[in-house]
């Protein structure tokens, strides 16, 4: 069985930056140690990716802090995780849940069989959209959640999407 790793969001904004938490800052050396399980054909990167006028959008209006322009730094995978993830592919995403990472995923275990597991920012938002977005494309396919190295807006809503998660069939670490 083929084993694969999806980083959601490493991204400054979401570390330290404008939305950023003391939480994220604690797991970033956990992904960077996670990442070196993998090698890098196995490991997929999601970015979150915002126009200019992100306060004009549906997710603006109801998240109006700017955050992951595209080209800015706050954008920018963090520089460990970035080291760690070295050429494996980056997937940049307009909203919370990507299909083309779901929909890659979903040609690859065309193939083989697969087990995917996911960690990175936010727990609450970005990282419960892909693990059950990549749980329906792929209903029979193992998806596992490594609590330790994810962190959500706040500790109860990360705890509160490891449930759901649960709940879903993902298994949590």
């Amino acid at each position: 069985m083929r084993k694969l790793l999806v980083v959601v969001d490493m991204q400054n904004d979401f570390i330290d930056g404008s939305l950023g938490t003391a939480e994220a800052v604690q797991i970033v050396d956990n992904v960077v140690e996670e990442i070196g399980k993998y090698d890098v054909k196995d490991v997929f990167a999601t970015r979150d990716t915002h126009p200019e006028n992100y306060l004009e959008t549906q997710e603006g209006r109801k998240l109006p802090v700017v955050h992951c322009v595209k080209g800015t730094k706050g954008w920018e995978i963090n520089e460990k995780v970035a080291k760690a993830l070295g050429e494996a592919e980056i997937i940049d995403k307009p909203t919370f849940g990507s299909r083309k990472l779901a929909e890659k995923i979903e040609k690859l275990a065309e193939k083989e069989e697969l087990e995917v597991t996911l960690i990175g920012l936010c727990t609450d938002i970005c990282v419960v959209s892909n693990a059950l977005l990549i749980k329906a494309y792929l209903p029979e396919t193992p998806v596992k959640v490594i609590a330790a190295c994810c962190a959500g807006v706040t500790p109860a809503s990360h705890e509160a999407a490891l449930t759901t998660m649960k709940m879903c069939q993902v298994e949590v670490l």
